[in-house]
């Protein structure tokens, strides 16, 4: 069996990815610690080199430019979707293969995850927490069986994570949703997260939201 190694991921010639358009959502903010930018440039470099594709929110800024840059220059296509407003501020990115306009931030959610078949959500401000949460919610109701992956750079995550712990410990959420989202601390760990991914398998049940 040929094998290919790209920045530490063993990719089988044959596998065929059922995962193709990863979702990344992240801060637009571009007066973060340095290393943000590494990671966020790193994850970005490996999706493209292991032939995913990224939908983001369409913006020249922050770690959302430094993720979809990278993917770019390693061979992946970019789609950026944004609202009309935040477009005519001026932070659009002229790299996108394709490029959405949407009358507001709830269609533009809407356009992201139809485009996607897989999340990502690098450290960011309230409206990465908002966009991830929603996704969240779907796949715990049976609306997708995407892979959400939080990218947990710098531990960035560990306190919302120990917040969803007492959700689940004061059982206002069922102990299996810890299975609705993957906590990964490297690039490399969430590339193969992906790459094995069972989207046939859908291992939250209705009968979970309201048994504990």
């Amino acid at each position: 069996m040929e094998l290919e190694q790209h920045a530490h991921i063993t990719i089988k010639s044959e596998e065929v990815l059922k995962i193709k358009k990863v979702c990344i959502f992240a801060s637009s903010c571009d007066y973060l610690e340095k290393t943000y930018y590494t990671e966020a440039s790193k994850i970005g470099n490996l999706l493209g080199q292991n032939g995913f594709d990224m939908v983001y929110g369409g913006s020249k800024l922050g770690l959302m430019w430094a993720c979809a840059g990278s993917l770019k220059e390693a061979g992946g296509k970019l789609y950026g979707v944004m609202p009309e407003k935040l477009n005519d501020f001026g932070v659009s990115a002229n790299i996108c293969d394709e490029f959405f306009l949407t009358c507001g931030m709830r269609e533009r959610k809407a356009k992201m995850d139809e485009l996607s078949d897989a999340v990502i959500a690098l450290p960011g401000g309230f409206g990465t927490l908002e966009e991830v949460a929603e996704l969240i919610v779907q796949k715990q109701l049976g609306y997708n069986n995407k892979p959400i992956v939080f990218f947990n750079i710098n531990g960035f995550y560990n306190k919302l994570f120990v917040f969803f712990d007492e959700i689940i410990n004061q059982k206002f959420a069922h102990r299996i949703a810890r299975k609705l989202y993957y906590i990964a601390n490297t690039a490399e760990e969430t590339i193969e997260y992906l790459k094995f991914y069972n989207t046939d398998v859908q291992e939250f049940k209705h009968e979970y939201l309201y048994r504990r």
